[in-house]
């Protein structure tokens, strides 16, 4: 069964940081595309970070390009998204999402399909105070 499980969000200042970790289990980690979405309060899905677990690619969405990195740590099969430099609109929901490579490209350094992703998980939730 395949399960994603995310962890590290919770208040945060403005400007301050944090490092959300996507835990996942039941499939082979390398042959997977992981990534991040959120939803804020009255906003749309958006699809923020992905790694493509084969080639290392990432993909970052404009509006964190600079503040948030991702990274994967194969052995803990972990995705991780430090997240610097938080502004009040970062406020929201993220979310984890994984898709098997074999049923199609996912992310690259240029796009990020979240939504066709099959695996959710249920998401953490940040919140940011100016």
């Amino acid at each position: 069964e395949v399960q994603l499980v995310e962890s590290g969000g919770g208040l945060v200042q403005a400007g301050g940081s944090l490092r959300l970790s996507c835990a996942t289990s039941g499939f082979t980690f390398d042959d997977y595309d992981i990534g991040w979405f959120r939803q804020g309060p009255g906003k749309e899905q958006e699809g923020v970070s992905c790694i493509n677990n084969s080639d290392g690619a990432t993909y970052y969405a404009d509006s964190v390009k600079g503040r948030f990195t991702i990274s994967s740590d194969k052995a803990k099969s972990t995705v991780y998204l430090q997240i610097s430099s938080l502004k009040p609109e970062d406020a929201a929901s993220y979310y984890c999402a994984a898709g098997w490579r074999g049923n199609g490209n996912y992310c690259s350094a240029y796009k990020y399909d979240y939504y066709g992703m099959p695996y959710w998980g249920k998401g953490t939730l940040v919140t940011v105070s100016s």
